[in-house]
């Protein structure tokens, strides 16, 4: 456990530093949107650039891993989304709840994590689970927002200005350009290649201060927030590496390796994505900072005993 809490000890590091800046006064109440603002624009934008244009596709290619957890994920996300739009939330808002319950914090977490637990053997398999994540999982979200927030009735000017909404949204362009450059064959030049590893690097502290920012202003949780927080991080930190396990398990037969690998990063706590675009998008993100909080501080028990077991087996 003290290993697990070591790798996650740095995130709630950077929660607090947010959370003492607005307490402290340093920081002042636009400061969470405004870093929200340049991680949408600026950092999250050229990290997935970054990644999608360094990915070796032949080693990262292999269905079975690829397989067990974007469906793992993709149903966590979807029942979520039906189980909020049948108590009436709107589709943008549920659409953020499915965030909360299956975007796992494989970036920040996942990898460390995965290099102590499993060595080098799992860090392409934790890379194919954060191009799912951060790309193929935000886009799909990304997409019921924008077609929630639209008041167009007409099916086809409906999806005449989601698609204007997305072509300008930079977290879906970024990883198209960037896929472009394996493509092509070309390489970055070292002064690109520099200027990414900074702005890139900024984009996960900087989310995280900014949540710390927004819990510091947040009024106390209300019984219903509460019951809505606790749905979503037991679907996060129980369901979705149940799914996992049964699907390597039983219906893949994944070897041990990647089994126990797609396991642990579907059990991993919600990343700051759902809270960078409920912020961006200006819905109530209350829920979703609590669900991000919680569920980290969850994990690090979880997450120890399942690497306990794993040991074991």
């Amino acid at each position: 456990m003290l290993s697990t809490l070591s790798i996650v000890l740095p995130v709630f590091a950077l929660i607090l530093a947010g959370w003492l800046a607005r307490r402290l006064g340093v920081l002042g109440p636009h400061a969470t949107g405004e870093i929200n603002r340049f991680v949408v624009y600026l950092a999250l934008p050229a990290l997935l650039f970054d990644v999608v244009a360094h990915a070796e596709w032949a080693d990262l290619w292999q269905p079975g891993f690829i397989a067990v957890f974007g469906s793992s994920t993709l149903l966590a996300f979807v029942a979520t989304l039906v189980l909020r739009l049948h108590g009436r939330r709107p589709l943008a808002d549920a659409a953020i709840d499915g965030l909360n319950a299956s975007y796992a914090n494989t970036g920040y977490i996942g990898f460390p994590l995965a290099l102590m637990a499993f060595g080098h053997d799992a860090l392409a398999p934790t890379t194919v689970a954060t191009i799912f994540t951060v790309c193929i999982l935000f886009a799909i979200a990304i997409v019921l927002i924008e077609t929630g927030l639209q008041t167009e009735k007409r099916p086809a000017h409906l999806a005449i200005k989601v698609m204007r909404s997305l072509i300008r949204n930079p977290l879906l362009v970024a990883p198209v350009l960037g896929a472009l450059v394996p493509l092509s064959g070309a390489s970055l030049a070292a002064p690109i290649e520099a200027f990414l590893k900074l702005l890139g690097g900024a984009a996960s502290p900087c989310a995280l201060v900014a949540l710390g920012l927004f819990l510091a202003q947040t009024k106390a949780a209300e019984e219903r927030d509460i019951a809505s927080t606790a749905v979503l991080v037991g679907i996060k930190l129980i369901v979705q590496p149940l799914l996992a396990w049964l699907l390597a398990v039983f219906v893949f037969k994944l070897p041990p390796l990647l089994t126990h690998t797609s396991v642990l990063l579907a059990a991993l706590p919600t990343g700051t994505g759902p809270f960078m675009l409920a912020e961006f998008y200006r819905r109530e993100a209350a829920v979703t900072s609590r669900a991000i909080l919680v569920s980290t501080i969850i994990a690090t028990i979880t997450l120890s005993a399942y690497l306990a077991v794993a040991e074991r087996l």
